[in-house]
């Protein structure tokens, strides 16, 4: 499932795109064509994410989209293709030198349209967002008094919005914390270097458009880009050996996603 910072690119080329401009909506598979017909023709005003949720705002209407596992934009410029398989909805405009731009969406588990009060209902029941102006006390009020395992409490999005699987694994083991631990025995000071450290890894995420979570002195190849092998700490590196301290990497299920940590550097 994309993470947060793939959600803040896309609404940030989608905005750059089609922002201030009439946009053509329509959506060749059907299921959100009654939708589109509303929207279509109208001046997209903005386009911005919180967590894993996508807005475009068109006046009081807003496009919200998730996702989900298998959602997928693809865009592109001049003529868009032939319209094939399940293209949930496509968007055209003339992009800003007139040459013509498009976005498909598939899959998504989410492609509505609501009012801004429906978006406000959304927004009021995510956590705060390491990628936008939020309050990082409001995640910690709840984590606090959790005694759920930390490990989950960092998948729940009314808890905190845009962390996905793979920067769960990987904040958690930077700061040599288990994820069975329970949120209670958290620290403040925990979670202020926690969240510091997510605001900063997932900035270089929407720069990049990579996760890459290593330092340099701990990757196989210590100069130059990260590899896709050199990208992470735990995350999918099942049985192989700890980059610190060597202990094989270990794996089980929880929150219905597999989740990654070393038993050694994370012990409870």
């Amino acid at each position: 499932m994309p993470e947060g910072h793939t959600l803040f690119r896309l609404a940030r080329q989608q905005h750059a795109a089609f922002a201030g401009r009439e946009v053509h909506v329509t959506s060749p598979q059907g299921r959100f064509a009654a939708e589109a017909e509303l929207v279509d023709g109208r001046v997209l005003d903005e386009v911005t994410s919180w967590g894993k949720h996508l807005f475009a705002v068109f006046g009081p209407d807003v496009v919200h989209v998730h996702l989900g596992l298998y959602g997928k934009y693809t865009s592109g410029t001049g003529l868009p293709p032939e319209p094939r398989g399940a293209l949930r909805m496509r968007w055209e405009g003339p992009g800003e030198d007139g040459e013509g731009v498009w976005t498909d969406l598939r899959g998504a588990t989410a492609c509505e349209l609501l009012t801004d009060g429906e978006m406000g209902l959304i927004l009021d029941r995510l956590g705060p967002d390491p990628l936008r102006r939020s309050d990082p006390a409001k995640a910690f009020a709840r984590i606090s008094r959790s005694r759920v395992t930390i490990g989950a409490l960092l998948m729940d999005q009314a808890v905190l919005a845009g962390v996905g699987n793979v920067y769960r694994a990987e904040i958690l083991f930077r700061h040599r914390i288990s994820p069975f631990r329970p949120g209670k025995a958290v620290t403040e000071a925990e979670w202020t270097a926690m969240w510091a450290d997510l605001v900063t890894l997932m900035k270089a995420g929407v720069r990049s458009g990579r996760i890459i979570t290593t330092r340099p002195e701990d990757r196989d190849r210590k100069r130059g880009a990260a590899s896709r092998t050199d990208a992470s700490y735990v995350y999918r590196r099942t049985g192989l050996p700890c980059r610190i301290c060597g202990t094989p990497v270990r794996t089980e299920v929880m929150v219905g996603r597999n989740l990654f940590w070393c038993p050694t550097c994370q012990a409870v």
